[in-house]
């Protein structure tokens, strides 16, 4: 137990206004905004794991650069020493946010009204448009257009796919009208509707829905200035990114941004010294460290977090498993499956022993192919976080090992679940 009176730990929290506006402990990555301006291009897109703090970035990012913002967040953060970049970039900029991460209907109808819902909601932000003077009736019927609701019962969101496939960009062009400025368009989770599809069996029309939306605001929209995604996966471009040859990628093997995702061991030593919980060091660094972003080793921030909270509150009593039934261990079970088949059992014995593998990595992936080469399987399961690497080895190949106790914890899970399973046959 810690002494009462410090801040409380961020569990399942992911808004940077509500993170520091109620007092919340916060993991400084505010540096994260000026590498981005130094470096950014006109479409950014960051690769990472799942639980890793793409969405809480995300949010800083339009607390930052949204007009209106709250400045006094970011008191005494990093970035509030960058007089000049807070002046020239702080609340300047109209924002459209949007996540993608609820996309998940059981069938394209469901899944289309849902991303309706998501692009209506966030259009329903800038009801002010309709009082601009400067907007024609025609722009003004556009964005009626983009809030238009079914009033028979269900409320929600309708929208032609002429109009949802255009929505991104005609918002763009509405905010840069009524601005003056040119807009920040931030996706979060982008890639969360086509996992959801390929479950489901209707890749191919969300792929379609998804390649037109993406196309008409990131490709041919002049209202943009930058547009920042993240996801899971780098989707092959000919998926949905066709023709957009304006995409920086960051991935988990690019050095840029390296630090930004996830905690490094020395913000996890703060935050344990803040807590008086020291003498867990070894215990967490065991457990929730040793993947390696770019050249940084960092820990699963989501994971550090709860094991911070439960053993503030008196709960713990020994390091917990917080990945446990999360959608990825859908790739682990099929791994397990063909180890059970003899096609990958050395190399699974290699991992829990603690060894590395040596495997061929695919970055460029779809999600209708994932499980068609065992190829794509190693990608799969590295770019989830199940894997990390150790060391790259040229011609695409790395040095694969499990990251640490928790991943290899899920690994002897499912392998003495499937013996359990061949016993009782």
């Amino acid at each position: 137990m810690t002494e009462f009176g410090k801040k409380k730990l961020p569990v399942g929290m992911d808004s940077f206004e509500k993170i520091r506006s109620m007092g919340f402990y916060y993991v400084d990555k505010t540096r994260m905004i000026r590498d981005l301006l130094q470096r950014w291009g006109e479409v950014n897109l960051f690769v990472r794991p799942r639980r890793f703090g793409k969405t809480l970035n995300m949010s800083m990012l339009k607390s930052f650069f949204d007009v209106g913002s709250d400045s006094a967040l970011f008191d005494d953060l990093i970035i509030s020493k960058e007089k000049e970049l807070c002046q020239q970039y702080m609340g300047k900029f109209p924002v459209i946010s949007i996540s993608l991460k609820e996309i998940s209907g059981a069938d394209y109808t469901m899944a289309r009204s849902l991303l309706c819902s998501t692009i209506g909601e966030e259009a329903m932000r800038f009801q002010f448009l309709l009082d601009d003077d400067t907007l024609t009736v025609r722009e003004k019927e556009q964005y009626k257009q983009l809030v238009n609701v079914d009033l028979t019962g269900s409320d929600s969101f309708i929208m032609p796919d002429s109009v949802l496939m255009k929505s991104l960009k005609t918002l763009s062009i509405l905010l840069e009208k009524h601005y003056g400025r040119k807009v920040i368009l931030l996706i979060d989770e982008y890639d969360v509707p086509l996992a959801k599809a390929n479950e489901q069996g209707y890749y191919q029309e969300m792929a379609l829905l998804l390649r037109n939306m993406f196309g008409q605001a990131l490709k041919s929209n002049d209202s943009l200035y930058f547009a920042v995604l993240t996801g899971c996966l780098r989707v092959a471009k000919e998926s949905i990114f066709t023709g957009l040859n304006n995409l920086k990628i960051f991935s988990t093997t690019n050095v840029q941004f390296d630090e930004y995702f996830g905690f490094t061991d020395h913000e996890v030593k703060e935050m344990l010294s803040y807590y008086g919980l020291e003498e867990y060091y070894e215990s967490v660094k065991n457990w929730y460290d040793g993947y390696l972003f770019g050249n940084v080793d960092v820990y699963c921030p989501w994971d550090v977090i709860n094991y911070c909270d439960e053993a503030v509150n008196g709960n713990l009593q020994e390091p917990v498993n917080y990945w446990i039934n999360t959608s990825g261990n859908d790739s682990v079970r099929y791994f397990i499956e063909k180890m059970g088949n003899g096609v990958l059992r050395s190399d699974m014995e290699a991992l829990i022993a603690g060894d590395t593998v040596e495997k061929e990595i695919h970055e460029d992936l779809t999600y209708n192919s994932l499980y068609e080469t065992a190829d794509n399987i190693w990608s799969l399961l590295f770019m989830t976080g199940y894997l990390t690497q150790r060391g790259k080895k040229g011609n695409g190949k790395y040095s694969l090992a499990i990251p640490n106790m928790e991943i290899r914890s899920i690994f002897v899970r499912q392998i003495m679940t499937m013996f359990k399973a061949d016993i009782a046959n």
